[in-house]
């Protein structure tokens, strides 16, 4: 397995278009267990750790940008009040040590229906910003997801941002799961309510 270890977007753009089976890799808390238990052995491991863009984010008028390797405690403790709901997702995920560095990056690359970021980010409405070297695109979060752990991602793209609608009406998140803590869920629900459209949204994952 080779390590390719890029310094920069660009360089990680060119690295995959290189070699689109590379596994992106930042978190690492879905792909080292898959490697851990020879589920997975891909050829190149791709990691975007060095990548500082992917840990941006910013607050707009409307919404909320977040790099996709934006910390789950990044989200809890400064995005509470414009995402309430992936706020909550985030308290769910695993340990402190795994909030530290996870990001729901990871969670949309590996599409796996026991994501704890997906209920929120779908009842949330977002977009998620992809690019290669050809170019980005913005996929809406319900055209992403293509089946259980698939995903619209082309080889060459790689994940770079999710456009996230500030909450304009309560959100809540549950997870049900064989303990509270430390377990992946069983089931997973979020609700974001969006009095300007009068719509109400959900995910279940």
């Amino acid at each position: 397995m080779d390590f390719l270890r890029p310094a920069s977007w660009e360089e990680a753009l060119a690295a995959k278009a290189e070699h689109p089976t590379a596994v992106p890799i930042a978190g690492g808390t879905d792909v080292m267990v898959e490697i851990n238990f020879d589920h997975r052995r891909p050829e190149y491991l791709l990691d975007l750790n060095r990548v500082a863009e992917l840990r941006e984010w910013s607050v707009g008028e409307e919404t909320v940008q977040l790099g996709a390797s934006v910390p789950y405690t990044t989200i809890m403790e400064e995005l509470r009040t414009e995402l309430p709901g992936l706020a909550l997702a985030s308290h769910t995920v695993a340990s402190p040590q795994i909030r530290n560095r996870g990001g729901v990056g990871g969670n949309l690359g590996t599409a796996s229906p026991a994501g704890d970021a997906h209920p929120a980010l779908l009842a949330a409405d977002c977009e998620v910003e992809v690019e290669s070297v050809r170019g980005s695109r913005l996929i809406p979060i319900d055209e992403f997801y293509t089946g259980v752990k698939r995903n619209a991602l082309a080889q060459d793209e790689l994940i770079k941002s999710v456009h996230i609608k500030k909450a304009d009406g309560p959100q809540q998140y549950s997870k049900v799961g064989t303990r509270n803590a430390m377990v992946i869920a069983v089931c997973a629900f979020g609700i974001a309510l969006h009095p300007g459209t009068r719509t109400v949204r959900t995910g279940i994952g």
